[in-house]
């Protein structure tokens, strides 16, 4: 008699390259994040969102309790992003975004961090922070105040940073970051 191996769960950070959408499988034929973690010994799926045109850190799991609590909001988890944006951010319109503000459409975002790395003439380089995750919130809160973002890079999910990976490679997460990563999704 021959008993079914136990599925082990498996953690991995991938650093996103633009051009890849966030799903398994795409019905339009574009690249997905799939096809970059298709070596893994065992299917994993995306804890959360980056849009197409943004890179950066993305966690994948088959942990479906880590990608549900992951993904709710109640957690609040922070992602901090770099964006690079056409034009210079408004002392009113950083203390807005600080505030929490409304998008045109009537959509309330909470507060974010938001800090200017760097600022020229006609471009500027923000440090985001968010703890929640809206479709598109960070484009959308720099085109409410007529700045078009040119680059957006997610650096860090709570504590955890890609460091040195490469755009388009893949890493398991370490024992210590699964632990951070269960405990701010409150499994642990």
């Amino acid at each position: 008699m021959q008993f079914a191996r136990k599925k082990s769960n498996l953690y991995i950070m991938l650093n996103k390259p633009r051009g890849y959408v966030t799903t398994m499988s795409d019905e339009l034929g574009r690249r997905c994040v799939a096809e970059l973690v298709e070596n893994a010994p065992q299917r994993v799926y995306p804890v959360g969102r980056l849009d197409r045109n943004s890179e950066g850190l993305l966690l994948l799991t088959n942990d479906g309790a880590l990608a549900n609590q992951g993904m709710h909001p109640s957690h609040h988890l922070p992602k901090t992003y770099r964006v690079t944006v056409d034009g210079e951010l408004a002392p009113d319109a950083l203390a807005e975004m600080e505030a929490g503000m409304t998008l045109g459409d009537g959509l309330e975002l909470l507060p974010a961090q938001v800090h200017i790395k760097s600022a020229q003439p006609g471009r500027s380089v923000l440090l985001i922070t968010l703890c929640e995750g809206k479709n598109r919130q960070i484009r959308r809160m720099c085109e409410q105040f007529g700045l078009q973002v040119k680059l957006l890079k997610r650096e860090r999910i709570g504590d955890l940073r890609f460091g040195k990976l490469k755009s388009g490679e893949y890493r398991f997460l370490e024992e210590d970051e699964i632990r951070y990563l269960k405990q701010m999704c409150g499994l642990e």
